[in-house]
């Protein structure tokens, strides 16, 4: 969901596939027929909302840093949990140990501020670099 500045929220419903996501990135600004699962909101019934556990799901809180810091923090965010997930996926580090490579990762990132797309990649190899070391 997204609220605008005017109070107005905006919801993406759908089935949890992400199939969607990946077709709007290539297909982007059309949309097409995507076979498949339909959400049902008769069968839905309700929704319900209730504060996340940030104790529980530790990518919260490091997501919303990333988003507060801006830059390329997301980057490092994103580039540093794909690795860590691919350690983690080796059996080079365990489950929990994912949020700590991430939280290193961003503690050790100087962000760059409005970075142009060289920026970005070098950002995303850096990290990447830096994660993998560590295992």
């Amino acid at each position: 969901m997204v609220e605008f500045t005017d109070g107005a929220v905006m919801a993406q419903l759908g089935t949890p596939d992400m199939r969607l996501p990946i077709q709007y990135a290539l297909t982007w600004p059309s949309r097409m027929l995507l076979p498949g699962e339909r959400l049902d909101f008769a069968g839905l019934g309700k929704l319900d909302f209730e504060e996340p556990d940030t104790e529980t799901f530790l990518g919260l809180p490091l997501a919303r840093e990333a988003v507060r810091s801006g830059g390329t923090m997301p980057t490092v965010l994103n580039a540093a949990n794909e690795e860590a997930v691919s350690l983690f996926l080796h059996e080079k580090i365990g489950f929990t140990q994912i949020w700590d490579a991430i939280e290193k990762a961003m503690a050790a990132h100087r962000v760059i501020q409005d970075p142009g797309l060289d920026a970005i990649l070098d950002t995303e190899r850096e990290i990447r670099a830096l994660v993998r070391s560590w295992s």
